[in-house]
């Protein structure tokens, strides 16, 4: 179930470029009368009349609170206050308005959320993390990550793949050092993940594993952990180490854990660069 908050505009036109322009919204629908505007999975409809709708508070809320400190500089001459932490919700936030005299909260909680990425947010901005916080990961989390993976695809839904939690502080040593520098992020995260096939069970043992694998990482993504994809470990050494099978196929091992730092978009290719006209 999706929904849209709806406001009434005397300036249509006005406060649709407000919105697209100042905070990076996408027209999502154009009903003429009434624009649809889109951020994340934040939905907003501007509709012309001839009252404008002034109540409520219309929030944004981001990662990290240095974006929200960048909004600030963005709106100082709209905002209220200074950016400050509100103990009682345990946020970070100030208040600015629009052009229409609308209340704008721009925010970041500094505490741990469920999952509220859209499709498309977790598609794109998905990175590869190789710092990260020392801070234990929930087990409540944990188990929300590994229910979401059970609906990796697999070859004649043969669910042939079965993951191996490791957090044992000798064992993550062996495998950050399996593969020098490569493998190395393992040890800078608090736990990490084997994906592994049995073979027995499937005639695609490496597609299987490998789309597990990324199954994890949207999983852990959603729910505001990194990962990084580790090459070559499905090695004898690792196998005997974690106790699989020598026939099994091992995807990868993944470190896990709350981001240091996350790494900034790299450049992308547009998509015409690398899909073929249609024939």
């Amino acid at each position: 179930m999706s929904g849209i908050n709806f406001f009434r505009t005397e300036d249509l036109e006005g406060i649709t470029e407000f919105y697209m322009e100042e905070l990076d919204m996408d027209l999502w629908l154009d009903q003429e009368y009434c624009k649809i505007l889109k951020h994340g999975n934040m939905i907003l409809g501007f509709c012309e009349s001839e009252t404008k709708d002034e109540g409520g508070t219309i929030t944004f809320f981001y990662s990290r609170k240095e974006k929200v400190d960048e909004m600030y500089e963005k709106f100082k001459s709209s905002a209220r206050d200074e950016p400050s932490e509100n103990e009682r919700f345990d946020i970070y936030q100030f208040f600015a308005e629009d052009p229409e005299g609308r209340t704008l909260e721009f925010q970041t909680f500094l505490h741990q959320l469920k999952p509220y990425m859209d499709g498309e947010e977790l598609l794109k901005k998905r990175r590869s993390v190789r710092s990260y916080r020392h801070k234990k990961i929930p087990k409540n989390i944990l188990e929300d990550i590994f229910e979401n993976c059970r609906y990796a695809p697999t070859s004649k839904n043969s669910q042939s793949y079965y993951f191996v939690p490791i957090e044992d502080e000798e064992m993550i040593r062996f495998m950050a050092e399996r593969r020098g520098r490569n493998s190395a992020p393992i040890g800078e995260a608090p736990m990490a993940v084997a994906i592994c096939v049995d073979h027995k069970k499937t005639g695609r043992p490496k597609q299987d594993g490998d789309i597990a694998a990324y199954h994890l990482m949207l999983a852990a993504w959603l729910h505001g952990l990194g990962t990084c994809w580790i090459a070559a470990m499905d090695r004898e050494d690792v196998k005997d180490k974690l106790g699989i099978p020598q026939d099994h196929y091992v995807a990868t091992v993944t470190p896990l854990g709350y981001p240091k730092e996350i790494p900034e978009v790299p450049e992308r290719k547009e998509a015409e660069d690398f899909v073929e006209s249609i024939r």
